[in-house]
């Protein structure tokens, strides 16, 4: 059973985790040219601050020791979405390839990374815990994989489309 300062640790390790998530999708909007990726990306980065305010409230009431509910604090977090319909994938995809958008395949793996690395931590941390810690984690947990389901979707479709493009000429 985690003690109270083991979830302090827990949530503090998870929120800056989420700030530097954050950061990078600041970082790389500086990369992007394209205004698919752009929204996308601006719409991340606004789930992102929903996930740090998520983590700082529960920390708050830890380090005072107070209850939290996570059900509760829930209606405060954007449910993940779907970024692109299906004209707008169709269109950043050909904008892919015709803009030669190598630095993005980049950004999408690292992306990829970082949500796939947050989801599997905190699904991890959620079976060491129980209550409302685990709910929190497993929230938390299913929030990422949907991010991460983004990114590995169009890391892979933007690799493939690389992968048939007929080098020098």
């Amino acid at each position: 059973m985690a003690t109270n300062e083991d979830l302090i640790k827990i949530f503090e390790y998870a929120l800056n985790q989420e700030k530097t998530g954050k950061g990078f999708f600041e970082y790389s909007l500086q990369r992007m040219g394209y205004g698919a990726a752009v929204n996308a990306f601006k719409r991340l980065i606004e789930e992102e601050e929903k996930h740090i305010l998520f983590i700082s409230k529960i920390l708050e009431n830890l380090k005072n020791q107070q209850p939290f509910n996570a059900s509760e604090l829930k209606p405060e977090v954007l449910e993940p979405t779907n970024y692109f319909d299906e004209r707008a994938r169709s269109e950043f995809l050909q904008q892919c390839v015709e803009g030669s958008m190598v630095p993005d395949v980049t950004v999408f793996n690292t992306a990829w990374l970082i949500e796939k690395d947050l989801s599997e931590f905190y699904e991890k941390m959620a079976a060491q815990t129980e209550g409302e810690a685990r709910e929190a984690l497993s929230m938390l947990s299913k929030w990422e994989k949907g991010h991460e389901k983004f990114f590995r979707e169009y890391r892979d479709k933007i690799s493939e489309v690389y992968s048939r493009m007929p080098w020098g000429g």
